[in-house]
């Protein structure tokens, strides 16, 4: 809107006028007198002869566009936009409620990016088979165009849930798309693999996939490749391939990162291979490869469990005097490893030195402390710790339950342990699932209890948990030899159903 001042003349200078006039505001310059003229965009012209015009400056008018610009949306605007919208799918999904409808109902909204997310979330809830109907849901829609990520992340999540047969159709599929494989693929494919039960055959398709990638010139292995088989094959404890490959790393184009030497170096801590460990360590340090604190914390976790204090606390002062800062998983690992080896001043001067550095504790952090009181025989001061997470925190964990409950089943106490698992149920405090079960059915099995396995057996028919064969391994664990037993074996079948299929 354009104001106009009275006493004051108006000089129209097409040449100085920007070309935006669609939202203007006034700037006033004033300019040498000269005689008054107007010349209005009509046909005739105007002049003006007021007196007052004659000594006084005259101005131009410019005008300047003030409409605000548009803000451009960030990544991480869209990003958490997706995420919500996802998060509102998964809510509005149910048994009664289809998943499919849901996505209907929301078909002007949901592109790809939502799909990706959702896979994800679907594959976090062992609901892969929607994933599927999501996939076939995107195939009929108009903006889909068959695309390697998708696929890609599909044979990801199939490989996790450890449906391999899964993940090779969509391999197929993606094929007959007309979509060309590339290196994401393959990974997704080789990871996939890695999940089956059979190690040492998904080792050997990992290798022979490896080595077709390096035939092709849009699927030559990338660091990620080498980071998944160089893990893969520490976890084998194949320290020869691990070696192999390091060297068939050094000769390629490809440069080893902190996660190659991160995922090696976990992969021998845990199977305690401390030496190895070390080594790689040394190859890390060769490479100027500077640690994080994922190396930090693999490395005090790795001589923990080992019951090398002494290296253990040393890196530890090294994290306190670098540029890293330590994390809770730092201090739960040192509290677990010092109760394991029954040194419960410690873990409780490590609780000690977390809360002075004002860290907050997390709930793995108390389940921790529940556990080392368990190993250090302080069953009291364990159930201590427990009812002071359940008057404290909001959100109760099942998995906190579970500590407690083995806590009691370890130091012989399975009456205990029987008396808080009915509170529980009585109770509704936790969202009690399968692994409460089997810890409890694998505690009862050792102590020969035979009442309270019944007892359990009733509790899980309340709850609608069918056992099966692989509820049976699962729990049984180390026990599973003792089986052979014919006493054992006729017991075994009177508790069991025939059903083999539930929620697990």
């Amino acid at each position: 809107m354009i104001t106009f001042y009275p006493l004051l003349q108006i000089h129209h200078n097409p040449a100085k006028m920007p070309s935006n006039l669609s939202t203007v505001s006034l700037q006033l310059t004033p300019i040498p007198c000269f005689p008054p003229k107007f010349t209005h965009p009509s046909s005739h012209n105007c002049s003006s002869t007021h007196p007052c015009s004659k000594k006084r400056p005259s101005y131009s008018i410019f005008c300047v566009s003030t409409r605000p610009k548009r803000k451009s949306i960030s990544k991480a605007d869209k990003s958490s936009e997706a995420e919500e919208m996802v998060r509102l799918l998964m809510r509005n999904f149910s048994d009664k409620r289809p998943l499919l409808s849901t996505l209907n109902k929301y078909v002007k909204i949901v592109r790809t990016e939502h799909c990706f997310l959702l896979f994800e979330e679907l594959g976090k809830t062992d609901q892969w088979l929607q994933c599927l109907e999501v996939f076939r849901w995107m195939q009929k829609q108009r903006w889909y165009i068959a695309d390697n990520g998708v696929y890609s992340k599909l044979i990801s999540v199939m490989g996790r849930k450890g449906q391999t047969r899964m993940a090779m159709w969509l391999f197929s599929e993606m094929r007959n798309s007309g979509c060309r494989a590339d290196t994401s693929v393959y990974n997704a494919l080789i990871t996939a693999h890695l999940h089956s039960r059979d190690k040492s055959k998904a080792l050997a398709k990992a290798l022979g996939y490896f080595d077709k990638m390096k035939g092709m010139e849009r699927c030559k292995p990338n660091i990620v490749t080498y980071n998944i088989l160089l893990r893969a094959f520490a976890q084998a404890r194949n320290v020869g391939q691990v070696d192999a490959l390091f060297q068939d790393l050094d000769e390629s184009i490809v440069t080893p990162d902190i996660f190659t030497f991160n995922g090696v170096m976990d992969a021998y801590g845990k199977n305690g291979m401390i030496k190895e460990m070390e080594l790689v360590l040394s190859q890390m340090k060769g490479k100027q490869v500077k640690p994080d604190i994922i190396t930090f914390n693999l490395l005090i976790d790795s001589y923990g469990r080992k019951q090398a204090f002494d290296k253990m606390e040393q890196v530890f002062k090294s994290l306190l005097h670098s540029k890293e800062r330590p994390t809770l998983p730092t201090f739960n690992s040192m509290i677990t490893n010092y109760g394991k080896a029954r040194l419960r001043e410690r873990a409780e001067f490590v609780f000690q030195k977390m809360t002075d550095m004002r860290y907050t504790p997390n709930f793995i952090t108390y389940e921790c402390l529940i556990m080392m009181y368990g190993y250090c025989d302080c069953v009291s001061r364990a159930r201590d710790t427990f009812d002071d997470v359940i008057e404290t925190q909001k959100e109760k964990k099942v998995s906190t339950l579970n500590a407690m409950l083995d806590v009691y089943c370890m130091n012989g106490l399975p009456m205990e342990a029987d008396m808080l698992f009915e509170s529980a149920c009585t109770t509704k405090t936790f969202r009690i699932d399968s692994s409460t079960y089997k810890l409890l059915y694998k505690a009862y099995t050792k102590a020969d209890m035979k009442e309270l396995l019944q007892k359990l057996m009733a509790q899980m028919d309340r709850d609608g948990i069918i056992p099966n064969k692989r509820f049976f391994l699962d729990a049984l664990g180390a026990f599973g030899s003792s089986l052979t037993d014919p006493k054992a074996a006729n017991d075994k079948k009177k508790l069991s159903r025939p059903a083999v299929t539930g929620k697990q």
